[in-house]
């Protein structure tokens, strides 16, 4: 066989097999974690609230913390991905920890509360300098630390209104937080955090994953004749 035969045999690999993208299913998977994730980040507060609701804060406390340290146990032993109850014993830990010093079950969230204000702020300043944080945190998780689109215009523009989005619904769902945190509503607290958790997060990422496989994928106009 000669060369050019065997070159002629291989697969030709084009940029759109090297540069595919994961499908919106796969990349929101991976980073909530797919159902599996959401049911397990959010069963320490599930548990928290209701054993607060029917107790003390203390046994809530304790059992919060417990169910947190299970499911990651489990994770481990199953040599599962742990980052994101990890990051979600983490949460829980500092939390509980706060409202054991205190007594007040508020201060549970209180952590969640001053991260979210934290984050949206930040959100909000990195589209304001054209520095988006959405387009970084794009090129870190999706594009393997590639940052081409620094170089587009109209992504670098997709990417600051994206950022502008994400940063007022995080403030708007910290403020409902924070607004039950100052009145002393801890139930209703509770409850807000289950609801503003993590569907407000999974419909950003939909609309985010989708946005930018859009503007990615519109036809290039063709160069003039003779250009």
């Amino acid at each position: 066989m000669t060369t050019g035969q065997h070159r002629a045999a291989q697969p030709e690999t084009g940029p759109s097999e090297e540069e595919r993208l994961p499908t919106i299913a796969e990349q929101m998977a991976d980073q909530i974690g797919g159902w599996r994730g959401l049911v397990e980040s959010s069963i320490p507060v599930v548990v928290f609230v209701v054993a607060n609701i029917i107790g003390e804060l203390r046994p809530a406390v304790i059992a919060s913390v417990a169910v947190a340290l299970l499911i990651a146990g489990l994770r481990l032993a199953q040599r599962r991905p742990i980052r994101h109850a990890v990051n979600g014993l983490f949460g829980v830990a500092i939390g509980a920890a706060m409202a054991w010093r205190s007594g007040e079950e508020r201060d549970f969230y209180l952590p969640g509360i001053l991260y979210g204000i934290g984050y949206g702020v930040a959100l909000l300043i990195s589209a304001a300098i054209r520095q988006p944080l959405v387009g970084w945190i794009w090129s870190v998780l999706v594009a393997k630390g590639r940052s081409e689109w620094r170089n587009d215009p109209k992504l670098v523009r997709t990417f600051t209104q994206l950022t502008v989005l994400w940063g007022v619904v995080w403030l708007a769902k910290v403020g409902v937080q924070a607004g039950l945190y100052l009145a002393h509503q801890d139930t209703a607290l509770g409850v807000a955090r289950l609801v503003l958790g993590f569907p407000p997060y999974a419909l950003l990422l939909l609309i985010t994953v989708w946005t930018v496989r859009r503007v990615t994928r519109e036809p290039q106009p063709a160069p003039l004749p003779g250009a």
